[in-house]
């Protein structure tokens, strides 16, 4: 059911509407795709209460302008960025009421790479392959131009109160479990307890396909690809290059791919990696497999972590229209009789 439309304004570079991808066509030679940090969706859906995430808009380092025409939640998720509605700043990590006439404008990010914005019914484009994700390196899609106009889902509970999501800041990056993957007995433990002692940072290469690991440490973990045939590849293999540098895979990868692959990124700590700046220091550690949660358990946790966003009183326009203690009111009943 159509809900409305959200229009774009300004949008920054690579703007694109993102779900959870397209798993299961690796065979058919399409990678997942869909969010880089797919938590960031999950933190939106908890917001809006949701049963599972939506088709939301991924902004890497800026947003944009953005407007509606019916009254409808918008979750702010993924990383912070500077965000006010009709030039009064506004939470990040919060959801927010946005009606007609007014304007959200996002900026770039405070810390981490990517932001993301989802409307309370979610974007309702036309599916492609079962997605509404734009996936660029398969031509499904395109980025969000100046003037676009989605259409988005109903809102099914617009007039719920804000709230706001204390989350874990994986923005900074930090530590990041790795996974022993099929070839990872190929490096020899002087390559493994090297690689785990080196530091970290992004690179320049580093896009939707994958992100470029740079460091200042010696790369004794190169090993020569030579007489290796290519294997199937999937989102969070980390490949060593011919001259040793790490590219972990990332959503829109290839499907198979014949350089040696170290480890995999555990699927948990993969929005730190892909949330890290170019400042920011990571470190790989291997660990063992342990369960993932599954969609119900993993809204149940978020939720948990929900609390009313408190409005600076300031900031409400209509500040006396409120009845905030019974018998006050705003003095102006002798003038209305």
């Amino acid at each position: 059911m159509s809900g409305g439309s959200l229009k774009i304004a300004a949008p920054g570079p690579m703007l694109s509407v993102q779900d959870l991808g397209r798993p299961g066509l690796a065979a058919q030679g399409l990678s997942r795709g869909g969010a880089l940090d797919p938590l960031a969706l999950w933190e939106a859906a908890a917001l809006l209460g949701m049963s599972r995430p939506a088709a939301g808009i991924e902004m890497p380092g800026m947003g944009g302008r953005f407007s509606v025409s019916a009254r409808m939640r918008i979750a702010l998720t993924g990383a912070p960025m500077r965000a006010s509605i009709d030039g009064r700043p506004v939470p990040w990590h919060a959801v927010h009421a946005l009606s007609p006439g007014e304007v959200l404008s996002i900026g770039g990010a405070t810390s981490g790479t990517t932001g993301y914005l989802t409307p309370g019914g979610g974007i309702a484009s036309d599916p492609v392959l079962g997605s509404r994700a734009t996936h660029l390196a398969a031509g499904i899609g395109a980025p969000l131009q100046d003037g676009d106009v989605l259409p988005t889902g109903q809102d099914s509970d617009a007039a719920a109160p804000p709230s706001v999501l204390r989350v874990d800041d994986r923005f900074e990056g930090g530590p990041v479990r790795i996974l022993p993957g099929p070839q990872t007995a190929l490096f020899s433990e002087d390559q493994i307890r090297a690689f785990e002692a080196a530091s970290f940072t992004r690179g320049a290469r580093s896009n939707r396909q994958a992100i470029q690991m740079q460091t200042e440490a010696e790369p004794i973990w190169h090993r020569a690809a030579g007489g290796m045939a290519s294997e199937p590849i999937q989102v969070g293999d980390i490949q060593i290059t011919g001259d040793g540098t790490p590219f972990v895979l990332g959503a829109e990868c290839q499907t198979i791919g014949g350089y040696p692959r170290i480890g995999s990124i555990h699927p948990e700590d993969l929005p730190r990696l892909v949330q890290a700046g170019p400042r920011a220091r990571l470190s790989f550690r291997f660990a063992a497999p342990s369960p993932l949660p599954d969609g119900p358990e993993r809204l149940r946790a978020l939720r948990r972590a929900l609390t009313p966003l408190l409005r600076d009183p300031a900031t409400i326009p209509d500040l006396l229209s409120y009845q905030l203690i019974s018998g006050v009111t705003a003095g102006d009943e002798l003038e209305r009789d």
